[in-house]
């Protein structure tokens, strides 16, 4: 559920903070009441003869009837139950191609109201209407939208698997508009674009929510009260003989890119070109069932990589997916217990897909049940350093998944994977089990069988993995315990996760604190928590624990601020290292024009990983973010990282590393944007250029054409390049062109 941002111009001192957090620990008791967790109503939208006009003007006929009776709107972000002065009226209709929506959103200090002009999925700390709509009706998968003042979209899918995915794009027209009351907004959500069944009587599930930016605060009707799923807070929306329209996209596409690097000082290499057409396309058979595929596709990344510092890193580092074709509906392949702090990051990250001649999609519903395959062939193993064996093949990948939903959010599960490169093949079969107890209490279970075979160990191995949790959540209290284990021979080609040879668990609780919102009007909530790990990691040869207690502040207008302390204890090649640990971390939108992140982790005990001479020492990380919004249409962004290690004794210094980062959008329109990056990686002493033109009609039409460029230090001497000495000179340059058109029947 998105809380967002909002403007910030609270002014306090550490005595008023103070105070304040003894008032919370002394007044939470007199808090006022949470409203009544009243159940939702039915609602029934209006069938049209005549469309309505998508500009953001209620002034047809379908929204001069009288609005929807909803009742009172209740905060669920930053915390539950404060009701707010902006008041919203919402209608539903719709008709045999189409269902609408439109909303008045009401504000008593309408110049207030923050908007922008940006791309799709970028107006989270503006003021936004929305809605979650669940169209199958079985309580496992919702299809959330968004539009702010503007007109700009946002669009979401929640799954009961893996939560929230902004990666989806579907296509919705919108429109907003302000007003001297505050701002309207239309949606036209075309039949086509949704999954749902046929039938004289359809119920789906519907939820509106509302974001008010300079407050930080987010409400909704029905109410979301703490520890409830959102799939139990719809609100029934019934609707007479609807039909499934066909669905039938058909999206060709070319890409070309071009680049070149420096042979010598003064001359450049002949450029490298590549040229490349492709054909994806969907297809519904009958109304709950689609069918995606693509040949030769286009798996270009548009937007680069979010930078990370990836020096003294036990683990991989995780880079999410940004294909188009992959990223839609993969959540419905997640794990129970997947994801945040658990070992097992993802059961299919589909980066590892890294070159697809071609892949395919089937993802439906029928009843109670939810299924997904996935299939495709990756080009990339089989070049550069491989057995003779290997060169030339192609790793095909075969994933399915199925749920079952058992009610209240809750499902039951299965995962079967299969993966063959030559004679290696790698299978695993994986159960789940998520459940929601009454309001507060859930758990979950996963168990993981792998069995794989490499082309240079006719051996087969084999390995189980596994998780069980169990979490509570209320108004006051959150506490969680997972408890995981990974055999050494555990292998899963699909997945993304740290490490295998673990067994261990993790503890979490939280208690929430509310001061007197009459007295403290800005200081929203206090959470003093605990948290701990420990267990065995049989490959490094130790025991690893980490135990830390800290605060959580919460302040109006999405303030945010994280404090903590700590002790660990980390085995790496066959030693344990001892840590201690201060974090702060904080976030807040301090105008309406500028947003602020920032960090700092200090560890006045910490370990090099070193593979080879592993050693301790004392670290410094810190970060800072600064997001400039001068204008509606033009965004600016800076950030500035660095991680710095020294031995524990004596000066020098074991690493040292600086990232500067500065971005600048101009959105034109809706459609039209403009780019410019800037970067500078001190490790590698490089500096990249980056710049892009976007146009983006719908999803599946657009254009892009982008230029690149990488600075890096070096010197020529005795014709080769030295590395990391003299200046900085330009050493490679691109340039990449995209097309792609949708065609829908």
């Amino acid at each position: 559920m998105r809380g967002g941002n909002g403007r910030h111009s609270f002014d306090f001192g550490a005595v008023k903070v103070l105070s304040a957090i003894i008032l919370a620990s002394t007044t939470a008791a007199s808090a006022p009441p949470a409203p009544p967790d009243a159940e939702p109503h039915e609602l029934k939208p209006a069938f049209l003869n005549t469309s309505p006009a998508i500009d953001g003007v209620l002034d047809e006929a379908a929204w001069q009837a009288a609005p929807l009776p909803l009742g009172s709107w209740v905060s669920y972000n930053p915390l539950f139950g404060e009701q707010v002065a902006q008041q919203t009226q919402v209608w539903v209709a719709y008709d045999n191609q189409n269902i609408y929506f439109a909303f008045r959103c009401m504000d008593p200090e309408p110049d207030k109201i923050k908007s922008s002009v940006s791309r799709r999925d970028s107006l989270w700390s503006d003021d936004w209407v929305g809605l979650s709509l669940d169209a199958i009706g079985g309580g496992q998968n919702s299809y959330d939208m968004f539009v702010n003042p503007n007109g700009i979209q946002g669009d979401i899918f929640n799954s009961a698997t893996a939560g929230e995915s902004s990666s989806v794009d579907w296509v919705w027209e919108s429109a907003g508009r302000r007003t001297n009351q505050g701002y309207e907004v239309e949606i036209r959500l075309p039949l086509k674009s949704i999954r749902f069944s046929s039938g004289k009587q359809i119920r789906m599930g519907v939820l509106f929510w509302r974001h008010i930016s300079r407050l930080g605060i987010s409400v909704s009707w029905p109410s979301l009260p703490p520890g409830r799923s959102l799939f139990t807070r719809h609100a029934p929306l019934v609707f007479e003989n609807l039909k499934a329209p066909l669905k039938l996209d058909l999206i060709p596409n070319l890409t070309y890119a071009w680049s070149q690097q420096k042979a010598e000082p003064g001359q450049w290499a002949h450029g490298d070109s590549r040229l490349d057409a492709g054909l994806t396309f969907k297809y519904g058979f009958g109304a709950s069932i689609t069918l995606d595929g693509t040949f030769r596709p286009d798996f270009s990344q548009v937007e680069s990589d979010a930078y990370q510092i990836e020096v003294n890193q036990r683990y991989p580092v995780f880079y999410s997916e940004k294909r188009p074709f992959f990223m839609e509906g993969m959540g419905l392949f997640e794990l129970a217990g997947s994801g945040g702090d658990a070992n097992l990051r993802t059961a299919v990250h589909t980066r590892r897909i890294a070159d697809p001649l071609y892949g395919a999609k089937l993802t439906g519903s029928a009843g109670k049940f939810n299924f997904a395959t996935l299939l495709a062939a990756d080009r990339a193993p089989g070049r550069g350093d491989v057995p003779p064996e290997l060169a030339g093949a192609d790793k095909l990948f075969n994933i399915a998944r199925a749920t079952y939903s058992l009610g209240n959010g809750s499902y039951v599960g299965g995962l079967m994977v299969d993966t063959k490169f030559g004679p290696e093949y790698n299978r695993a079969a994986a159960g789940d089990i998520f459940m929601r107890i009454g309001e507060h209490h859930r758990w979950s279970a996963t168990l993981i069988e792998t069995r794989t075979r490499r082309a240079n160990d006719r051996s087969r191995q084999s390995g189980r993995g596994g998780q069980l949790n169990y979490g509570y959540d209320s108004r006051r209290y959150s506490s969680n315990l997972q408890l995981e284990h990974f055999d050494t021979g555990f292998n899963l080609d699909t997945a993304f996760y740290n490490r295998t040879g673990y067994t261990g668990a993790n503890f979490y609780f939280g208690r929430s604190f509310y001061p007197d919102q009459k007295q403290w009007p800005w200081f929203k909530r206090f959470v003093p928590f605990v948290s701990a790990t420990g267990g065995r990691d049989r490959p490094q040869g130790g025991n690893e624990y980490i135990a830390l207690a800290g605060f959580r502040f919460y302040f109006t207008r999405q303030g945010y601020l994280h404090l903590d302390a700590g002790r660990a204890q980390i085995p790496w090649r066959l030693r344990e290292f001892p840590f201690r640990f201060y974090r702060i971390m904080s976030d807040v939108q301090l105008y309406r024009w500028l947003h602020l992140v920032g960090r700092i982790f200090l560890f006045p005990r910490a370990a090099y990983f070193d593979p080879k001479n592993p050693s301790p020492g004392k670290q410094l990380t810190l970060g800072v973010n600064a997001t400039f919004q001068t204008s509606e249409k033009l965004r600016q962004e800076f950030s500035y990282d660095r991680d710095a290690l020294s031995p524990l004794a004596g000066g020098g210094r074991i690493y040292a590393v600086n990232i500067v980062n500065f971005r600048n959008t101009y959105q034109f329109d809706r459609s039209f944007s403009a780019r410019a990056i800037l970067r500078y990686d001190s490790s590698k002493n490089r500096i990249l250029g980056d710049l892009l033109g976007a146009w983006e009609l719908v999803p599946g039409t657009v254009a892009y054409i982008g230029y690149g460029a990488i600075f890096e230090r070096r010197s020529w001497e005795g014709g080769a390049w030295i590395h990391n000495q003299g200046d900085y000179m330009s050493t490679r340059r691109g340039l990449f062109f995209k097309l792609s058109y949708l065609y829908s029947f």
